[in-house]
């Protein structure tokens, strides 16, 4: 169905091209005039002037050529995390790996790929479609602010699928978190260490009390929170007035994304002040959470896709968040499909060769059956 040489070294071209967040221009112009030359009508926004990035999101469209089916969008990101330059991949065994000392680019390269394969396969063999959109963001690594910039105007689509699990070919990403990014300064007063260390408040010993009052880690099912960086002090003859800390919260459920930021905010703010110290805290909301359900049109014909091409569809939640969590706020019922890349952000980066090509089978699946349901 798909043309697996050419798949493969197109996967290859682009991972070679170093594509850090908010540094996409080189791959954006490559995948811009690919789309153009498949007949798209291609347009960018002005997301990377927002965010100080060199590029914006890729939109590409192409009109149905069958009445009835619905408007679909497909989604990967084109950045990339470090290092992500100087990337040489090799196929040994089936495998697709780096050789070592970057990253692959899996993530999200594979879905890249998978997308553009099939909308080549779409034109060669002139296969009966609805309205397709394809969207290619930026800066989705490091807190999804391509798709949070987007220009909402040029999406068209009624439902979406986001090329970007790490999940094998056939899972169905449904339900992610929203998540809450807590900035915690603690306030204590300096003095000197050896010589009247009773007469300061030691941030540090302030906001370690705090933490271990915190509850961390898995709280339940869907919700979960961390502390992720905490900076303070200088010398160890100075009591150190002040340290800052950063943590998060996320859930699948809203309340109950609120209940653990607000847990969090009430713990620091009270053994602050039972120590003599004072907590600055500021919550910023970095994305909604999303769930969706069996009876949903996206859910149905993914399942309907995936069975169609042999494989079992796996309904899953997750606890990280990607693009379609704005896709799903911005009204586009979108689901976040597995392609089979494994051990992301990492050297040890790696994808079965096999899932590449099924990832491809899967996007013309939905093509397919999108004018079928």
């Amino acid at each position: 169905m798909i043309n697996k040489e050419r798949m493969l070294q197109e996967f290859f071209e682009l991972v070679r091209i170093k594509c850090s967040t908010k540094v996409e221009r080189q791959v954006a112009d490559v995948l811009k005039a690919r789309l153009a030359e498949l007949g798209a009508v291609v347009s960018e926004d002005n997301a990377g002037e927002k965010i100080g990035g060199n590029c914006g999101n890729i939109i590409a469209n192409w009109q149905g050529n069958v009445s009835g089916a619905p408007a679909i969008m497909f989604s990967a990101h084109m950045d990339c995390v470090e290092p992500c330059a100087g990337v040489e991949p090799k196929l040994e065994n089936g495998m697709i790996t780096s050789a070592g000392n970057t990253i692959l680019g899996a993530d999200d390269k594979a879905g890249v790929v998978a997308i553009l394969e099939a909308m080549r396969i779409m034109k060669e063999q002139n296969i009966p479609h609805g309205d397709i959109q394809v969207v290619f963001t930026i800066a989705e690594e490091g807190g999804l602010n391509g798709s949070k910039n987007i220009d909402k105007s040029l999406l068209k689509s009624s439902i979406g699928f986001i090329l970007d699990s790490s999940g094998a070919p056939g899972e169905i990403i449904m339900m992610a978190p929203g998540q809450n990014k807590l900035e915690i300064v603690v306030q204590g007063k300096t003095a000197h260490a050896g010589v009247a260390p009773e007469d300061g408040v030691n941030a540090i010993i302030v906001a370690a009390k705090a933490m271990a009052e915190l509850k961390d880690g898995r709280i339940d099912f869907e919700t979960t929170a961390n502390v992720g960086n905490i900076k303070g002090g200088g010398a160890t003859n100075i009591v150190p007035e002040k340290v800052a800390i950063v943590a998060e919260a996320r859930s699948r459920n809203l309340e109950k994304l609120a209940a653990q930021t607000q847990h969090m905010v009430e713990t620091f703010e009270r053994v602050a002040a039972a120590n003599g110290a004072k907590a600055q805290i500021t919550v910023t909301k970095a994305y909604d959470p999303f769930v969706l359900t069996e009876e949903m049109p996206v859910v149905k014909l993914s399942k309907q896709a995936i069975q169609a091409i042999g494989l079992e569809p796996v309904l899953k939640g997750t606890g990280g968040g990607s693009d379609a969590n704005f896709f799903n706020i911005y009204g586009i019922p979108s689901v976040v499909l597995g392609v089979g890349m494994n051990k992301v952000h990492t050297t040890d980066e790696f994808i079965k060769e096999a899932d590449l090509y099924k990832t491809g089978e899967l996007v013309i699946s939905i093509i397919r059956q999108s004018v079928d349901c």
